[in-house]
């Protein structure tokens, strides 16, 4: 296992972090499973586990707690903040409000005193960027939080937050989680720069494009979208669909090039994140300990120069084959009142 300084935090975290999204109902229930599998990480020399207060609706959270018991130290630990946490108003978003619950009951869950890298899940165009980064610099002050970041932030929102905070002399975002993978390489053209630019560290999700880049879906092969994952969003993996072919038709041919380099391509889509300057450290999200152990079979593997142009040629740098799942659509884009000129506008033009 390798280890990078997480940006300007002075932080050393394992250059592979344990996500854990899957723990719990959503994904693995079996408790004790689930924490063989951060100890069989933590054996294997993964310094830094990531999840998230709306994991499983905190589930994961409270597993990661007790599996750390007696290895807490050991451990560089991160969650997030931002996605509602049950019914009714207020109960979610980037509040100084909200934040001050969400972070007692992470703290809760996670059975810790304080939380490494505490990070704002998604933008919040409710809440000023200054109240947002001003309750997150309060945090720190009091020890509850030993560092901040964003995640799958648009470059744009994390040069306002850089702005502001060198404006109003807070503290700032230390980090940036984005989504970047074989398949969406979008994050090179902005994000990316901007975080190196910025000092920023850099931890990336989703290395497997939601399965595609396992090799269990393949061009010609019939594809169940009755179980699974397909099941859940059959929309991603219809392969009638122009996206889902395109997908389809660029995982064969890094099929091919894995074989030619004598690794998988979960082994080479792992290893490719953690070739560009940018990023300190990729996210591997197993379910299972066998998807977790085949995962850390390629910790290893560095892509040289002349794989990684192989790898432009077929998917060019700063493109995305699909849009990333889970990413943030701004306001501007998802509400159509924000696009058009009211009809009494439009027409006295």
């Amino acid at each position: 296992m390798r280890y990078r300084v997480l940006g300007g935090t002075g932080i050393e975290v394992s250059t592979h972090c344990l996500g854990t999204m899957m723990f719990g109902a959503v994904g693995n229930p079996d408790h004790e499973e689930c924490a063989r599998i951060v100890h069989a990480a933590l054996d294997a020399g993964i310094t830094f586990v990531d999840t998230a207060d709306m994991y499983s609706a905190g589930e994961s959270e409270t597993i990661v707690g007790k599996a750390l018991k007696g290895r807490r130290d050991d451990v560089v630990l991160s969650t997030k903040v931002h996605f509602p946490m049950g019914e009714g108003p207020a109960r979610g978003g980037n509040s100084r409000r909200w934040i001050t619950r969400a972070v007692e009951d992470s703290l809760r869950r996670l059975d810790t005193e304080w939380i490494d890298l505490y990070q704002v899940h998604r933008p919040d165009h409710t809440t000023d960027v200054e109240e947002t980064l001003g309750i997150l610099g309060d945090l720190v002050t009091q020890g509850k939080v030993r560092a901040f970041g964003c995640s799958t932030f648009p470059a744009e929102e994390i040069v306002e937050a850089h702005h502001v905070a060198e404006r109003r002399g807070l503290k700032r975002f230390r980090t940036e989680q984005p989504p970047y993978s074989l398949l969406a390489r979008g994050v090179e053209a902005a994000v990316l720069p901007v975080a190196q630019r910025l000092g920023m560290g850099v931890l990336t999700w989703s290395p497997l494009a939601s399965g595609f880049l396992t090799g269990r879906y393949r061009q010609g092969r019939p594809i169940d979208l009755g179980s699974g994952r397909p099941a859940l969003h059959p929309g991603r993996f219809d392969p009638e669909l122009p996206t889902t072919a395109a997908k389809l038709a660029a995982v064969e041919q890094l099929v091919a090039l894995a074989e030619e380099l004598g690794c998988t391509l979960p082994e080479l889509a792992v290893a490719f994140p953690l070739a560009h300057p940018a990023v300190t450290s990729v996210i591997i999200g197993p379910r299972t300990l066998g998807q977790l152990q085949d995962t850390l079979k390629g910790a290893e593997l560095v892509l040289d120069d002349a794989t990684l142009d192989r790898i432009d040629a077929i998917v060019p740098p700063g493109t995305d084959v699909y849009r990333p799942d889970g990413v943030w659509t701004p306001p501007a884009l998802a509400q159509a009142a924000r696009r058009r000129r009211p009809v009494h506008e439009r027409a006295a033009a």
